[in-house]
């Protein structure tokens, strides 16, 4: 019996669930198309365009916002929705906007108010994003290009009212891809920035005031609504990344101001508050303003990297050590006086000379900007200021003084002109450190005279010196001479004294000489008188004793012995044969020859 009931429920329940299944099958196949079903991908937005409605949109309107046949400005989000069929909607599947990191997309609104004749770019309203059409147009939104910019991210946009411009398809809209990347101001550089919309320019200025509130120019909007003036902005944009619409600012990348050690920089501005002179009653010959005034600003740059926007301001690089000018064929590395030259003078006595000066300046770094709120540059200084001042003193100051006073007093001239010089610019707040006189090149008909004098007048001095020198020469050889001959003198002298002592010893020895014959002078004359009285008397006792003649001849016979008188001849030679004489005398001498060779008796 069960079985038969389970057979009757089956039979019961088969027609049922074949119409079940066919109904299904019918909303499938056909469900679409009766229920206006639309299904729209996750990435994906819908954009419906309604063929046919009770009124049309009204004349130069492209979206409609109360059931107006045309696009809607409502899309269709991810989902199944119903209710659009075919017959009434078109619904147009658009992927969604992506806009890579590193990039930005520009947005071109096809519907909304009139932009204003002043104003080039739509206003940005509150659309979130331009993903809401329908607050874009009740909001007030324009159409034509918009002041707002789409930023890195994935965007719901209805297509059909806006159409956004990304690097990708930047050609296709007449830009560049690089316009539309990030913009980067580089390390140690400033971006110099010019606003294409805004307010004119006020008369009388070359750039907008800064407006605050707009962050760097990334919000157009506020910088607008703070009436910020299109053309060139006083704001510069510091190193970083910037998200900037490119319709709606340039940017221009220049170098920071540096300011190199030895220097300082003094800024005019050519922007900012109301002149208002701050430099005192004392400076008449310029004005100085506070930082962020139009003029010279009072307190200047010091070394280091500084970002002025250099289209608006003007730095002067001022040198805070010593500066050297020259007028001369030379010039110094800082070039300030390469337009100076050797000065011409003329002297007393109507020479024209020429004259190099070498002038020590100094500018103090609170008194720089003194001196070009005065003369407007160094360079001015030196043209307008340092080279008449410098160059008309000597030019004036040489009329006083010959041409060879001039040179012979170099030193006075030049302290004079110091003096001069350091009051003459003092008043222009620069130090003058020291005056030099370089070159002086006097006429060559003066100088050809002085010099052939100062050759005579040489030419003597060396004669003079060559005299004494060949004096001082003789009285060396006369020296050497001396000194040579001194030994002989010496000797001399020794021998003078010798032979004065040899004298005295001569007389000396003569006088004993004469005195010792004397003495045996006198000794031998007694002597010989004794003698002579002890012959005498021996002759008296003699003579009494023999006689006269008998002492006599013995007196004779001894000398004839003492003395060995010969008395007989030794050879005697007769001529008694008349013939034989002289031979025999001959031989008889050889032979008493020989024989007083034998026997004579040697004789010491």
């Amino acid at each position: 019996m069960t079985t038969d009931v389970m057979f009757a429920a089956a039979g019961v329940l088969t027609p049922f669930l074949v119409i079940v299944g066919f109904i299904v099958l019918g909303l499938m196949l056909f469900g679409p198309f009766v229920l206006g079903a639309v299904l729209i991908q996750e990435r994906q937005v819908g954009v419906v365009v309604k063929r046919f409605g009770r009124r049309g949109l009204a004349p130069g309107r492209l979206i409609a916002l109360g059931g107006e046949a045309g696009y809607q400005a409502d899309t269709l989000a991810p989902g199944l929705h119903f209710g659009y069929w075919r017959w009434q909607y078109r619904i147009i599947k658009e992927p969604v906007t992506v806009v890579p990191q590193g990039e930005i997309a520009l947005v071109l609104a096809a519907d909304g108010a009139a932009i204003p004749t002043e104003c080039i770019l739509g206003k940005i309203v509150d659309c979130d994003n331009f993903q809401d059409a329908r607050k874009f147009l009740v909001n007030g939104g324009e159409k034509g290009r918009q002041l707002g910019i789409l930023t890195a991210g994935t965007y719901r946009i209805n297509t059909a009212l806006f159409t956004v411009i990304t690097a990708a398809g930047a050609i296709e809209h007449g830009m560049m891809s690089e316009q539309l990347a990030l913009h980067r101001i580089e390390p140690d550089m400033v971006g110099i920035v010019t606003a294409l919309d805004g307010q004119p320019i006020e008369a009388g200025e070359i750039a907008g005031p800064t407006i605050a509130g707009h962050d760097n120019f990334q919000k157009a909007q506020a910088f607008l609504d703070g009436g910020g003036r299109r053309g060139l902005q006083e704001q510069v944009l510091l190193s970083g990344t910037w998200n900037l619409n490119p319709w709606f600012a340039q940017v221009e990348q220049v170098p920071m101001v540096q300011i190199p050690i030895g220097y300082i920089g003094v800024v005019i501005s050519f922007v900012g508050q109301a002149h208002v002179d701050v430099s005192g009653v004392e400076f008449k010959h310029g004005d100085l303003v506070n930082p962020g005034h139009k003029g010279v600003w009072v307190t200047p740059l010091y070394p280091g990297k500084h970002p002025l926007n250099t289209r608006v301001m003007k730095v002067e690089l001022v040198p805070t050590t010593n500066i050297v000018l020259n007028w001369a064929s030379r010039t110094e590395a800082h070039h300030f006086d390469e337009k100076l030259s050797s000065i011409t003078v003329r002297s007393k006595d109507g020479f024209a000379f020429n004259l190099d000066v070498s002038q020590i300046i100094h500018v103090g770094a609170l008194d720089a900007p003194k001196v070009i709120s005065r003369v407007g540059s160094m360079q001015n200084l030196v043209d307008h200021v340092l080279q008449p001042t410098v160059g008309n003193y000597f030019r004036n100051s040489a009329q006083d003084y010959t041409v060879l006073d001039f040179l012979s007093a170099r030193g006075q001239r030049q302290t004079e002109a110091a003096e001069h010089i350091r009051k003459a610019i003092g008043a222009y707040d620069v130090q003058a450190i020291d005056t030099l006189i370089g070159d002086i090149n006097p006429p060559a008909e003066l100088m050809t005279t002085q010099t052939d004098r100062k050759i005579a007048e040489e030419q003597r001095k060396t004669y003079e010196t060559q005299r004494a020198a060949q004096e001082q020469r003789q009285q060396l050889v006369r020296q050497t001479s001396l000194a040579d001959i001194q030994h002989q003198v010496v000797g001399a002298e020794q021998g003078v004294n010798i032979a004065e002592l040899k004298a005295n010893a001569t007389v000396k020895q003569a006088t004993g000489d004469a005195e010792s014959t004397r003495l045996r002078a006198l000794g031998e004359a007694e002597a010989i008188r004794a003698t002579g009285k002890a012959k005498a008397e021996a002759y008296r006792v003699g003579v009494e004793s023999l006689g006269a003649q008998g002492y006599t001849v013995m007196q004779l016979m001894q000398i004839v012995g003492e003395r060995n008188v010969r008395i007989v001849p030794d050879v005697a030679v007769s001529g008694a044969n008349g013939s034989t004489g002289l031979v025999d005398g001959l031989l008889g001498i050889m032979l008493r020859g020989q024989s007083n060779g034998h026997t004579q008796p040697k004789q010491n």
